[in-house]
C-alpha cells in the first residue's frame, strides 16, 4: 500500500458532494485520465447515497466511513455504514430493484458501481453493518 485515507462524515446527503471532493482531492498524486476519476467519484456517490438512504433510512444523526487505498495498479474504495444491512445481497445488486420503490429510486446504485469498478464486493450484516468494497485498476486503462 502507497497511501491510505480514512473520513467519517454525518449521513447526510449533502455530505456525497464533500466524499466525492476528498477522494478526488486523495487521488491528485496519482495524475489520473478524468475519465477515471469521474468513474471513481460516481461509484463512491452511489455507494455513499445507498449507505445513506438505504442503510440508515436518512438517519442524519448516523456516520459513514469512507477508506481509500491505492498501491503502483489499484485503488481501494470501502464504504461502510452500520445501519440495517442487506437482507439479500444478490437481489439487491439485481438491476432495478429497489428497496424504496415509494421514492421512485431507480435501484442502478450498485449496477452504476458494478461498471465503475473493476471489482465490486459486498458485504452486510443484518442489524449491523455494510460494506462495499471498489476496486478500481489505473495503470491498466492507461495502456490502451
Amino acid at each position: 500500500m502507497k497511501n491510505y485515507m480514512k473520513v467519517s462524515f454525518s449521513a447526510k446527503v449533502e455530505n456525497v458532494v464533500f466524499t466525492r471532493t476528498v477522494a478526488l482531492g486523495f487521488l491528485v498524486n496519482l495524475d489520473l485520465e478524468i475519465g477515471i476519476l469521474n468513474e471513481i467519484k460516481t461509484a463512491i456517490s452511489e455507494a455513499i447515497t445507498n449507505a445513506i438512504v438505504h442503510g440508515y433510512q436518512n438517519d442524519e444523526t448516523k456516520t459513514v466511513d469512507l477508506i481509500m487505498y491505492y498501491d503502483d495498479t489499484k485503488i481501494t474504495m470501502e464504504v461502510i455504514d452500520y445501519g440495517i444491512g442487506i437482507e439479500n445481497i444478490e437481489k439487491a445488486k439485481t438491476p432495478l430493484f429497489s428497496s424504496k420503490v415509494e421514492e421512485e429510486r431507480a435501484g442502478l446504485g450498485f449496477t452504476i458501481m458494478d461498471v465503475f469498478s473493476d471489482e465490486l464486493i459486498v458485504e452486510s450484516e443484518l442489524g449491523k453493518m455494510t460494506k462495499v468494497v471498489m476496486v478500481k485498476n489505473y495503470h491498466e486503462s492507461r495502456e490502451h
